[in-house]
């Protein structure tokens, strides 16, 4: 089965945070640039959600980048990081990220996943077996490959690392995946009604 896009398709993407931002410093010792993502992933479709997982770390750090998310558009949902006796940590987003795709799945015609991560796999094999069509975005290097297999597109981010990066320098320059550009600055705006014009 061949990949559906329309400009009235709605759209609803889920980002692994960590997946993404561990895929990007590993593979490339550089930070994701996640308005890009989102845009590239959406084409020319209807935006209905953008949601970003993330972990509270115990510095509090991150809360500039929350900032930028959110100045994009894109929503977030935090948790705490967890620290056990002995000094072990869980930061996990899965189930609840899969939660929230089981209950848009209904809602919308598409769900984009960016994450590499295969313990998804059930969760596109149920919501395409409701007939939502899910696709998956991120570095297929450092991705499933069954997950490769079971959506029903894959962009993958190594293709053309300088357009997904921030201050990437590394490598030559690799061809743009032919996606319709959508500024998506005005998506976002008419789905949200957020003011993003001084971006």
């Amino acid at each position: 089965m061949g990949v559906i896009r329309h400009p009235e398709q709605r759209v609803a993407i889920f980002i692994d945070t960590q997946n993404l931002y561990h895929s990007a410093k590993n593979l490339y010792k550089s930070k994701v640039n996640f308005g890009e993502v989102v845009r590239v992933a959406l084409g020319d479709r209807k935006l209905i959600r953008a949601v970003s997982y993330v972990v509270n770390t115990e510095s509090g750090e991150e809360s500039a980048f929350f900032e930028a998310l959110e100045k994009v558009g894109i929503e977030i949902k935090t948790k705490d990081l967890q620290i056990f006796y002995g000094g072990a940590k869980k930061a996990d987003w899965d189930v609840g990220m899969a939660v929230d795709a089981i209950k848009l799945a209904q809602k919308v015609d598409a769900i984009i996943l960016a994450t590499g991560d295969g313990d998804f796999i059930p969760l596109v094999e149920y919501v395409k077996s409701q007939g939502c069509q899910v696709e998956a975005i991120t570095f297929g290097r450092s991705a499933s490959g069954k997950l490769r297999e079971v959506v029903d597109d894959f962009i993958d981010l190594d293709e053309n690392p300088h357009e997904f990066l921030i201050g990437y320098k590394g490598g030559p320059k690799s061809k743009k995946r032919g996606i319709v550009n959508l500024d998506l600055r005005k998506q976002i705006k008419k789905v949200v009604g957020t003011d993003t014009d001084d971006l």
